[in-house]
């Protein structure tokens, strides 16, 4: 980015000193003479834009230049061939910072070089850039890019052999293409990409040709490459990624032999790869990824000395790499090697780059032998996801990323690895390894991040020294037989995001200090043999980051720790539309973990920054649910289940609108369940078996969904969807909690109340009678009322005693 800053800082101080620096133009301006009717249309130009003082900060930043609006000295009179910002060269004619370009621009008939790309938010007025095509004939320049035009792609372009460069990327361009041929032989660069839909057959252009780059990339181009694409004989640069082509490659590829980027990623190319890149060896870059190649690496690749970057990912190469290319002069200046997602087997011995191999994957593949090569520079090495065998590959002291998960490794690890002291992400999960983790495992590297040994056969103890300082981000030993005591030393990894321990054999008490880690987010305690009560912290406020608890399957009891509940701040209040959501790790790894839902483990391959869960579920913890869970309010899953819990679903729980799933089953919980937790809408899965719960199941929302077995178990409860009804067709009691304050005395205070009100009329009726001496008022209404009882009696006296006889 500075790069480019400092090289725009360039060009505009060149353009500030009315010098321009071009192969294509020789013509001087020192005997220039603006004519009237061009400086008239730059005037009326300059009146279309306003000036942003600001819009050049970057060059008196990073350029040491001193930026000034350029048109304040474009005045009448003058001559416009000397004003500042303006480089006049047979009228080349360069602008920035506007936003409506004014029709006025049309009228430079005799400009040749028109560049007004990259200007944020500039546009043409309408029928603007029209006018230009039509009124600047003698364009050989004419560059766009960036400025939306937002029309079809001129006919009458094609026809201005004047054209040298042509750059129309991020326009807005729509429509077809024209399909007749191209006869534009000064032409040597054409440049369409961005415009998305802007669609057509690849363009055909004539033998007399002379163009050097051209770039498609993401557009709606489609269909073949013809076999004239061999025509373009001069092509340095062919990019066609990102676009809807098909078919097979022709073979008269071939003929670019000056070629040095060809870019066909993200297509529908199908076929074998043709065997055409003997006379290529100029070429630098070669990307044919994401597309549905199959067959074989063509030999003649091995022809590529100059080649720094080879991408054949995600297509359906197979077979083992051919022995052609197996010589000790393969590709020796390669920097970046992609072969990743795809079916390529056997041993891969491939000697290439020893001194320049920086980037290497080659991940989803059925590769089972890899032999390591003398690599000087290799930065990643991604190998996971295969078939290999046998001992642990030594990596280079120079490695940072190296991933061999998922594949048949075995033995044990030597401590020759912690000599890799630039590693920062060492992932050997989903393996056979053995044997016990050398001690230098949690030292050896101040730029380790991630340390991943999940699902290996490693036993002995967790490494119990960390570097201070360290980096560490993701410490994952789940799934081995390690034991003994959750190290302490732990405390000093104040980087740590995530802490994965599960399904071990580690003997401990809950390790409240770990509540320090200000930077904590997920905590996998799961299957082992942690005990005894969590009990309290003497943290003013732990994990205040965690989002992510599981503690499952271990020896815990005591009440639920409502002190840590109430401290889960990640869990609370979360704003997702103000927040960017992205996985947790980098570009290079990314953290993943078991969920138990329903009683099943689902691995998240991938964990969202949002995603928030408690498995507190096969433990021994006992008493009521706290209420402050309910404050948790962006909860996701919520696991309680295989406990000694009583007491009553809280109602706190309609507050967790964001719930997803949660289980209660297997404890002793008692009452209704309330109907208030109809509003949770999000609430996928729902697990109350097991319990002493009654009455009626709430029915509404996602209750609808919910079949008998959310709800096996519980004897007393009745209604859809159990084929127990319900005796009444009463509306649902009022929930338990509310019954529950009556029972404890907030009945009395109410009557209390009505009884002291009372009091209060009763005495005041009483002397309002006693001074005014009988209200006749009064009087009426009570012997009207004593009257009405009197005769109702008579009646049912005599009513009763007919119906006797």
């Amino acid at each position: 980015m500075m790069s480019k800053l400092l090289l725009l800082c360039f060009l505009f101080f060149l353009s500030c000193s009315h010098l321009l620096l071009s192969s294509s133009f020789s013509f001087s301006n020192s005997t220039k003479i603006c004519p009237h009717g061009q400086a008239l249309a730059l005037l009326q130009f300059k009146q279309s834009f306003s000036i942003d003082n600001s819009s050049s900060w970057e060059c008196d930043e990073y350029g040491g230049t001193t930026s000034y609006p350029k048109t304040e000295y474009w005045k009448e009179g003058s001559d416009c061939c000397s004003w500042d910002g303006l480089a006049i060269w047979n009228h080349p004619f360069q602008l920035n910072n506007f936003s409506l370009i004014s029709p006025e621009i049309s009228h430079l008939s005799n400009l040749v070089s028109l560049d007004l790309s990259w200007n944020d938010g500039a546009k043409f007025s309408p029928h603007g850039f029209d006018s230009l095509v039509q009124n600047l004939t003698k364009l050989q320049k004419l560059h766009l890019g960036g400025i939306s035009i937002s029309s079809v792609f001129p006919n009458s372009l094609l026809n201005r052999s004047s054209l040298i460069s042509l750059h129309l990327s991020g326009c807005g361009l729509h429509g077809r293409f024209p399909d007749n041929d191209i006869h534009l032989p000064k032409l040597e660069l054409l440049n369409l990409w961005g415009n998305s839909n802007l669609n057509g057959n690849f363009p055909r252009f004539s033998e007399n040709n002379s163009l050097i780059d051209l770039d498609l990339s993401s557009t709606n181009f489609s269909g073949e490459l013809p076999a004239s694409l061999g025509n373009l004989k001069s092509l340095q640069t062919l990019d066609l990624s990102c676009c809807q082509f098909s078919g097979s490659i022709p073979a008269s590829l071939e003929n670019f032999t000056q070629i040095t980027s060809l870019s066909l990623d993200v297509n529908h190319f199908s076929g074998k790869i043709q065997n055409v890149f003997d006379n290529l060896r100029n070429l630098i870059l070669l990307s044919l990824s994401w597309n549905n190649f199959s067959g074989q690496i063509p030999p003649s690749i091995g022809n590529l000395t100059n080649l720094y970057g080879l991408d054949f990912s995600h297509n359906q190469l197979e077979g083992a790499i051919p022995s052609s290319v197996h010589s000790n002069s393969m590709l020796p200046n390669i920097q970046i090697l992609y072969l990743s997602h795809n079916n390529i087997s056997g041993m891969f011995s491939w000697n290439l780059g020893n001194d320049t191999l920086y980037r290497l994957d080659l991940s989803y593949n059925s590769i089972s032998g890899f032999e390591m090569q003398p690599w000087k520079s290799i930065h990643i090495l991604d190998l996971h996801s295969n078939l290999l065998q046998g001992p642990l590959p030594t990596s280079s002291n120079s490695t940072f990323f190296f991933s061999v998960s998922h594949n048949k490794l075995s033995g044990e690890i030597s401590p020759l690895i912690c000599k890799a002291s630039s590693m920062g992400v060492l992932d050997l999960s989903h393996n056979n390894f053995g044997g016990m983790l050398p001690h230098c495992l949690g030292n050896f590297s101040k730029d380790i991040s991630v340390l991943n040994l999940r699902r290996n056969q490693f036993h002995g103890t967790i490494p119990q020294t960390f570097l201070k300082g360290n980096s560490i981000k993701t410490l994952d030993f789940n799934g081995n037989q390690l034991e003994g005591l959750v190290p302490r030393s732990l405390i000093i990894c104040k980087e740590l995001e995530v802490l994965n321990l599960g399904n071990n054999k580690i003997n401990d008490t809950f390790p409240h200090w770990l509540g320090a880690l200000p930077k904590l987010q997920v905590l996998v305690l799961r299957s082992n043999h942690f005990h005894g009560q969590i009990g309290f912290s003497k943290i003013k406020s732990p994990f205040m980051s965690l989002r992510i608890i599981d503690l499952a399957h271990n020896d815990f009891e005591g009440d639920l720790p409502e002190i840590y509940l109430r401290s889960l701040k990640a869990t609370m209040n979360i704003d997702e539309g103000n927040m960017t959501r992205k996985y947790m790790g980098d570009d290079n790894y990314q953290d993943s973990m078991m969920v138990t839902i329903k009683g099943s483990e689902i691995e998240f391959v991938k964990i969202l920054n949002t995603f928030t869960t408690i498995d507190f579920s096969s433990n021994k913890f006992q008493g009521v649910i706290p209420e402050c869970i309910g404050n948790l309010n962006s909860l996701r899953g919520l696991n309680l289940s295989h406990n000694y819990l009583t007491g009553y679903i809280p109602l706190s729980f309609k507050i967790l609108k964001m719930l997803e799933s949660l289980d209660l089953s297997s404890n002793k919980l008692s009452g209704r369940i309330p109907q208030e937790l109809t509003i949770l809408t999000f609430l996928e899965v729902l697990n109350l078996s097991q319990n002493h719960l009654i009455g009626f199941i709430p029915q509404g929302n996602q209750f609808q969904t919910f079949g008998n077995d959310s709800y096996y178990g519980n004897l007393g409860l009745c209604g859809f969807p159990l084929s127990k009804r319900c005796t009444t067709d009463e509306i649902p009691y009022p929930s338990q909690e509310i019954e529950a304050k009556f029972e404890s005395g907030f009945d009395w205070k109410i009557t209390l109340m009505g009884y002291g009100c009372g009091l209060v009329i009763g005495l005041s009726l009483g002397c309002l009678i006693f001074l005014s001496g009988k209200p006749e008022w009064l009087v009426w209404i009570i012997d009207k009322n004593i009257h009405k009882k009197i005769v109702r009696n008579k009646r049912s006296t005599r009513g009763r005693g007919a119906r006797i006889s």
